[in-house]
């Protein structure tokens, strides 16, 4: 290297940002031993860390873990088929490798780890209805402003083995990391909060899921409001100011320490929705106020849930120190996922049809939600597959009959119903006042997605129709949306 270059001003003063000192590694054998008490074989390093030997690519680490069930172990020879540069075992194997006595604590310790290394701002999200999009959402608006340096947790990898394992895979030269929490029990979510350690910590709403294990709705926002009590001193709590349990969220969060932001429609939200026009796309153009000013941005997700999940991810960012002008361009490009509202175009008789994917998670504020966003898409006919919403208990026929209203008010032309839950709102339905303009709904009931199938290809999709999937995952909605697709 010349002496020219070593003297010039961008070389003298790199790096600017300390973070570029640190080692691109993700992990070395010797550091993964180092956190997990281990002992390692050989010297490796890994790119990435995967527990099922089905997602493993070149360079992960393959945590075996154990269960009641499976044995990780069993899954080995798979896993360095795939490429895996080393693994966490608890017996001795003929692979590169770190001897634990416990694989699953040591995944545990090695989140830990990696929690510690980071100097990065934490922001974790829960919530009864929208914790992945909106974890999403919040993930490309830091994602833009921070070039690359902002890390999330994948899929619903929310549960007492994701957040660890999302943790693992936190580089250590990361700026954010935006982790989902999520839970069926009481207790849970402090168990994972305390791992993720947040800086700001985010509540999209409250609503009636996993309501059979809690049994009310109070003891859903406490479920949820255990997310504050693993929150960095001086931390922040986002929480919804349009619920009517936001002062039962408020006085949990100012319990822990917390600084308390909230967003929505109220007048005394921190961050307040002033306007929202729909677009001609199905999006909205959203006009916020929060302390600093005014944000006038574009939503490009469909739904006036988004309209609201848009506030809480200004308020996060916010908080975080974002870019909250960033924050509104990733709003303006960001696109449906998979399962949880991605837009396909679908081939039919005459042209294209719009085919809606909701059929990964559904409880009864998400109905309403889609339903509503249904009604507000320009179509020649409307059609919904609803599958049946689990973990109600004994809620369950009431919620499920409830939906009427939402599917009337959408001026759905045809209805099936999949799942035997569905039967309270086949009734409903069923019943003679159940009409829009004096014309009774068109229904049918199945109990499987394989039915809801033949039903839909009975009925023919054409052009001009727009048609939403939406229920509980273990409905298996999924393989009736692929199969449209395929069809394309």
């Amino acid at each position: 290297m010349s002496a020219a270059i070593l003297r010039h001003p961008a070389y003298i003063e790199w790096p600017a940002d300390p973070r570029d000192r640190l080692p691109l590694t993700l992990w070395t054998a010797k550091d993964i031993a180092d956190a997990v008490g281990g002992t390692a074989s050989h010297d490796f390093q890994v790119a990435g860390v995967e527990m099922d030997s089905r997602d493993v690519v070149n360079g992960d680490l393959f945590v075996a873990l154990r269960g009641e069930a499976m044995d990780g172990h069993r899954f080995l020879e798979k896993a360095f088929a795939n490429g895996a540069a080393g693994a966490i075992v608890d017996r001795p194997i003929d692979w590169p490798h770190i001897l634990v006595d416990d694989t699953t604590e040591a995944l545990k310790a090695l989140a830990r780890a990696a929690r510690n290394r980071v100097e990065a701002k934490i922001i974790g999200v829960t919530g009864s209805v929208g914790k992945t999009g909106v974890k999403e959402a919040i993930f490309a608006s830091l994602e833009r402003a921070s070039r690359g340096a902002a890390h999330r947790s994948t899929r619903s990898y929310n549960n007492h083995v994701g957040v660890p394992l999302s943790l693992t895979r936190m580089p250590a030269r990361s700026r954010f990391g935006i982790f989902e929490m999520g839970m069926n029990h009481a207790g849970e979510i402090e168990g994972l909060t305390t791992q993720v350690r947040p800086h700001v910590a985010v509540i999209t709403t409250i609503a009636p899921a996993h309501i059979e294990n809690l049994g009310s709705m109070e003891a859903i926002a406490a479920a949820k409001a255990e997310i504050f009590a693993g929150l960095e001193p001086g931390g922040t709590a986002v929480i919804p100011a349009d619920t009517e349990h936001y002062e039962q969220l408020k006085l949990a969060a100012l319990r822990a320490g917390a600084k308390v932001v909230s967003f929505g429609r109220a007048r005394f939200a921190d961050v307040r929705l002033l306007d929202a026009i729909p677009s001609a796309n199905g999006g909205s153009l959203v006009t916020c106020e929060f302390p600093e000013g005014r944000l006038c941005y574009t939503v490009a997700e469909p739904g006036d849930h988004w309209v609201v999940n848009s506030l809480a991810v200004m308020a996060a960012v916010r908080a975080a120190g974002g870019d909250m002008a960033a924050a509104g361009l990733a709003l303006a490009e960001m696109g449906g996922l998979k399962g949880r509202g991605a837009r396909h175009g679908i081939d039919v008789p005459g042209g294209k049809a719009l085919l809606i994917d909701e059929s990964y998670n559904a409880n009864p504020a998400s109905m309403r939600a889609t339903l509503a966003q249904l009604g507000q898409t320009p179509s020649g006919r409307r059609i919904a597959v609803l599958g049946a919403m689990k973990e109600l208990g004994d809620f369950g026929p009431q919620f499920h009959a409830a939906l009427s209203e939402p599917v009337l008010a959408a001026d759905v032309d045809y209805a099936i119903l999949v799942g035997e839950e569905m039967s309270a709102l086949a009734r409903e339905l069923g019943k003679p006042e159940s009409s829009v303009l004096g014309k009774p709904i068109a229904w049918a009931h199945c109990r499987t997605a394989d039915e809801a199938i033949e039903l839909l290809e009975d009925f023919g999709v054409v052009a001009g129709d727009a048609v939403l999937v939406k229920g509980s995952n273990s409905v298996g909605l999924g393989r009736l949306v692929d199969h449209f697709i395929r069809a394309r």
